[in-house]
């Protein structure tokens, strides 16, 4: 018999690629990761890992034994479901996970929300940027994670996971009040190719928004200045640094102190955000609700 156990160990490790980084993620040593993958193998009756200098990788045999894993903990997740929903009432916690922007956007809104409609559910708000909060999701580190669409992010289609559209938003370019495109009604990303720029740090979801945008533009963008503050790249913009593409909502309210704000020319850059829990757990009646609120607020 196959423990539930250490399938979600054995996903872990394929998540994360490395026993180290699997075992502080689910709060184990490494050496209790590696027992409970032994133990899954004699269990199994086949090699489920092969380690090398770079990590771990899956046998085949474990890629099978990984595909049927999506399906039981999606299973496990419905199960949990149901007998929540039985008993009466809806009370308990639920943690949301977000970036700040969505925070701000989407997030404290539902807050609101759900204040009105599901007073019984309490919910814990973290602070993380997308990519980070669905590897939280799939660690259970976090219930819900409002995430952003990036290059390597799990897809719709992905067996782990259940997204909920919220929005899509496009980036506006922020450049100096001496540039020469400042008067400009909207900016051609591809007459910015000569400037230095401004941007979040690489693994962010905005960089890979800002670097496709300007590779579809036909450049590679001289990032010359990094923070994940958006604030800050204003600031820098405004300062004579260089020029950024930055998400509307994030403009919004902002005191941009002499930097100059613009549409971008032809198909802007989008973010495009989501809601994504464990798949089989969105029927929760916990997480439903907060589902629901979060669309709500999203409008």
């Amino acid at each position: 018999m196959i423990e539930a156990r250490r399938l979600h160990i054995l996903r872990a490790v394929a998540d994360h690629g490395t026993v180290t980084a699997a075992a502080a993620a689910l709060y184990l040593t490494p050496s209790a990761v590696s027992q409970q993958l032994s133990a899954l193998e004699q269990e199994t009756g086949h090699r489920l890992v092969e380690r090398g200098a770079r990590g771990v990788r899956l046998t085949p045999p474990g890629e099978i034994l990984l595909a049927h894993t999506h399906a039981v903990l999606a299973q496990l997740e419905r199960a949990e479901a149901e007998l929540a929903a039985y008993r009466t009432g809806a009370s308990g916690t639920v943690t949301v996970t977000s970036f700040a922007t969505g925070i701000n956007l989407v997030v404290a809104p539902a807050l609101a929300v759900l204040a009105g409609t599901a007073p019984g559910i309490r919910v814990r708000v973290r602070d993380a940027e997308g990519d980070a909060s669905l590897r939280m999701v799939l660690d259970r580190r976090t219930d819900v994670a409002v995430a952003v669409e990036y290059r390597g992010a799990p897809g719709a289609d992905d067996p782990r996971l259940t997204r909920v559209p919220l929005y899509a938003e496009p980036f506006d370019a922020v450049l100096p009040p001496g540039h020469a495109l400042a008067g400009a009604p909207r900016v051609p990303l591809a007459d910015l190719a000569a400037d230095p720029w401004i941007g979040p740090f690489p693994g962010n979801p905005c960089h890979d928004v800002v670097v496709l945008a300007c590779e579809h533009a036909g450049f590679q963008p001289p990032i010359e200045h990094l923070s994940d503050d958006f604030r800050a790249v204003v600031a820098l913009a405004a300062a004579g640094a260089g020029v950024a593409l930055v998400p509307r909502s994030a403009l919004r309210g902002m005191d941009l102190d002499g930097a100059v704000v613009r549409p971008v020319d032809g198909v802007a850059p989008t973010r495009r955000v989501f809601a994504a829990v464990r798949c089989g757990a969105e029927e929760h009646p916990l997480i439903r609700p907060v589902l629901e609120a979060l669309g709500k607020a999203a409008g």
